[in-house]
């Protein structure tokens, strides 16, 4: 059973029921203003950080059927009193006739038709302008005129999130509504905590005058809170009670009526919900008060939204555009072409932040690792916008090269995550730290901006007045990534653990070894010694050249388990992903990074992912490990509180399904890596909506492995590093175009069934139409390429920057 379909040509998906297996959602906005939206309208909004400036009560644990954050009344005048419609399904939950909600690049608009009503919403957060925008349309489809009023409602949150939970004496006391009428004669209803009345508080208004509204929750319910949002008891009466609440739980329900609507005539109503940044009682700010209002009375002029809302596409189109694919595999271009790189642009935003699942409460902020990551798949689409965030992930690394596990945007504040929970583990992760590593490398390759290098930014550690205790350039901080690793070995000379590497949930007793982390920690060496190449330091890179043979050698002299390479070696020595385990044998990454970082031998690497195939590929996926622990153990930590089958426990963790596929292309194997690429892209899995449960046009975090009885179930969607890394593989390893140094590298592995498929690609300035001609069926292999009729002698295309258009024409061969 599906939910919806595709629609390739608007570049959306509609879902076409609003009772969706799970919540499916979709971004509005960035964290300088936005949040998510759901297939039922309830929007979670925040401004700057979801823990300390959200805007609205949005509770991913109520029941679907519940009222969310935001919603939309449609009231109609009978005879006896007043039918309410709920045209986004929820609280009211009416049958309808047809629901749409199209999923859209940076909007979501829902149409429906209940009991002759049709809505036409359009919901998003302009470019300009930091505030949510409501365009409502109401079209009369009834035989006969109806007297129809519309009623948006908000909820508030406390700014603080988690005081909303936890702090029930404080923060009722401090919530605060109030009603003003503009220069224009409309209503605006403030909102704030006490502490931020004046500077910074949210706001409603629209492009029409209310009747009247309600700010207190309990009275907008009846009979003193007893009353639901499914049939709130204030809306039996003709208005509500104009009541400013001074404290409470704050709301904002407003009447706006319209009169008599003829048969198909309409009603149009447009909202916004924003946050003030600035002192309204400042005279300095008096020029910001001033241009707040002028933007608030020209987004109530529909030709002005009209015209707001043609930036936001061009933006996410021009996004998706920087990378285009042609292949017969239709459900490949849907995934490439469109919401592949809308996912790698939204983790690029929200990191692990903001989801139904990651709650933004303030326990992780933006995390090192993750956003390294995360940036590496936004570069191939606009890599200028990575630079700052870059900036703020150096300044949280330590002086000793280490880096702190995670920080909050808005402080700039950083922890070290898990690890400061354990006192008889280290404080720091065995990974983080290596990944900027590669981060910056492919920024320099796609920009060419050497200069970044040289650009001073200040390290973690500060003194009693706030100052940073050293400031380095960046080439600095990335040297002192990889020394702090070479200082940091085990007894089998292989990095440290750390309190953990990539797995999480794998922390193992101080003195554990990772080789995951010497993997991690050869491919940034590969990467530095080719930037000390290119920065023509021939002794530097002499010098990182020894120090990658030395972790090569240390890992073949211990890490090969006869089938596959091991995945840790404990404090006392024994290993972990090994024949020798009865539970745990072989864990994935040890497979895919032994060859990615080059570590691996051909006959090595062939046998390994001959392993991964046999023992951890299933039709849904790879899982990370096999088989699972089935038993909690302190000693191994968190990967064995879940059960056989569960996230990192043997389930289907996506994120390290990208490192098998480039690990397969890298080998030559073109129908494996597209075989395992198909198994986990979630345009495939819109027919099984039903059983995957999460959305269809975005990977989720991890699927339940066949060791669990819901084999197959998605869980954890969008905010997921398996967005970059599978952008990178099939962009750069399947389809085999990523940029290097001086040009573009041609380097396709792909299904021998592929006789032509074309990739266009856009990087500085040019853009590279490549044609690849496939007759012979192979899966890798370049005979030879021309570029403007010119043959080109190596697989390297020179970059022109020309600014021009470059017609590439490849064909493959031994």
């Amino acid at each position: 059973m599906n939910y919806g379909y595709f629609d390739n040509e608007k570049r959306e998906y509609v879902i076409t029921t609003p009772t969706t297996p799970v919540k499916w959602i979709n971004y509005i906005g960035g964290l300088d203003f936005g949040g998510f939206i759901d297939q039922n309208g309830g929007a979670l909004l925040c401004k700057g950080d979801p823990a300390l400036n959200r805007i609205t009560k949005y509770i991913p644990q109520l029941p679907a059927s519940q009222f969310n954050g935001t919603s939309l009344y449609i009231r109609l005048k009978q005879e006896d009193g007043y039918q309410l419609i709920s045209p986004l399904f929820t609280p009211g939950l009416d049958p309808y006739e047809s629901y749409e909600c199209r999923v859209g690049l940076g909007y979501s608009q829902y149409i429906s038709v209940i009991d002759g009503i049709k809505t036409d919403m359009l919901v998003f957060v302009p470019t300009e302008g930091q505030r949510e925008i409501r365009d409502i349309r109401v079209t009369n489809l009834r035989n006969h005129a109806v007297e129809l009023s519309l009623i948006p409602l908000v909820e508030y949150s406390h700014f603080e999130a988690i005081k909303q939970f936890n702090n029930a004496d404080w923060v009722p006391q401090t919530m605060q509504s109030e009603r003003l009428v503009d220069r224009q004669g409309i209503s605006i209803i403030k909102q704030y905590a006490f502490m931020r009345k004046g500077r910074q508080e949210n706001y409603f208004t629209a492009n029409r005058e209310m009747d009247s509204f309600e700010t207190d929750r309990e009275k907008f319910l009846g009979q003193h809170g007893f009353g639901t949002f499914q049939k709130p008891l204030s809306l039996e009466g003709d208005h509500l009670s104009n009541y400013e609440a001074l404290r409470g739980n704050n709301i904002m329900a407003a009447i706006y009526d319209f009169g008599l609507i003829q048969p198909q005539g309409g009603a149009h109503l447009i909202t916004q919900l924003g946050q003030t940044d600035f002192d309204v009682h400042s005279s300095q700010d008096q020029a910001q008060v001033i241009k707040h209002q002028e933007l608030i009375e020209k987004f109530r002029d529909l030709a002005y939204v009209e015209a707001s809302f043609e930036p936001l596409i061009k933006k996410w189109h021009d996004y998706c555009d920087q990378f285009h694919v042609e292949t017969p595999d239709e459900d490949f271009n849907t995934l490439v072409n469109i919401f592949n790189p809308r996912q790698c642009m939204i983790t690029k935003n929200w990191s692990r932040f903001l989801s139904l699942y990651q709650l933004g409460l303030g326990a992780r902020g933006i995390g090192f690792r993750d956003t390294s990551q995360d940036l590496m798949g936004a570069m191939i689409i606009a890599p200028h916008e990575t630079k700052e965030i870059m900036i703020k992930l150096l300044s949280t690394q330590r002086r000793d090269g280490s880096a702190m596990h995670q920080f909050f945007p808005l402080t700039m504040e950083a922890t070290c995550g898990d690890s400061a929970e354990m006192e008889d583990r280290p404080d720091y992760y065995g990974d983080d730290h290596l990944w900027i590593v590669q981060t910056v490398c492919k920024y320099l390759k796609e920009t060419g901006d050497m200069a970044f290098l040289r650009e001073d930014v200040p390290f973690y550690e500060k003194d009693k007045e706030g100052k940073p205790l050293e400031v380095k350039p960046v080439l600095e901080h990335l040297l002192r990534s990889l020394e702090f690793t070479k200082k940091n070995k085990g007894a089998h000379g292989l990095p440290l653990l750390g309190f953990a590497d990539w797995n999480d949930t794998v922390n193992l007793p101080t003195g554990s070894e990772s080789i995951f982390n010497a993997n991690l920690y050869g491919k940034s060496l590969q990467e530095m010694i080719q930037l000390m190449e290119q920065l023509e330091n021939v002794d530097r890179a002499h010098e990182l050249q020894a120090d990658y043979e030395t972790m090569k050698e240390a890992v073949q002299k211990s890490c090969w388990d006869g089938h596959w390479f091991v995945r840790y070696f404990d404090h006392k020595g024994n290993p972990l992903g090994s024949n020798e385990n009865s539970e745990g044998k072989i864990f994935t990454n040890a497979q895919s990074w032994t060859i990615m970082s080059g570590f691996a031998e051909a006959d090595q690497a062939h046998e390994a992912l001959a392993s991964v195939h046999e023992r951890l590929a299933t039709e849904h996926g790879i899982k990370l490990s096999s088989p699972g622990y089935n038993g909690f153990d302190p000693e191994k930590g968190g990967v064995s509180t879940y059960p056989p089958g569960a996230k990192e426990n043997g389930g289907i963790f996506l994120h390290a399904n990208p490192w098998v596929i480039i690990a397969e292309t890298m080998m030559g194997n073109g129908d494996r890596a597209y075989s395992y690429h198909r198994r986990i892209n979630p345009v495939t899995k819109n027919e099984s909506a039903e059983s995957f449960e999460v959305e269809p046009y975005v990977f989720p975090q991890n699927i339940l492995g066949n060791e669990h009885s819901q084999f197959g179930l998605g869980r954890n969607s969008w905010l997921s590093g398996t967005a970059s890394w599978m952008y990178q593989a099939a962009t750069e390893y399947i389809m085999g175009v990523r940029a290097d140094y001086d040009g573009l590298i041609i380097d396709p592995c792909v299904p021998g069934e592929w006789k032509t498929f074309k990739v266009t690609k856009r990087i500085k300035g040019d853009i590279y139409h490549i044609h690849f001609d496939n007759q012979q069926g192979l899966s890798k292999g370049v005979q030879s390429i021309e570029m403007d009729g010119q043959s080109i002698s190596t697989t390297i295309v020179p970059y022109q920057l020309d600014g021009q258009e470059h017609h590439i024409n490849v064909i493959m061969g031994c």
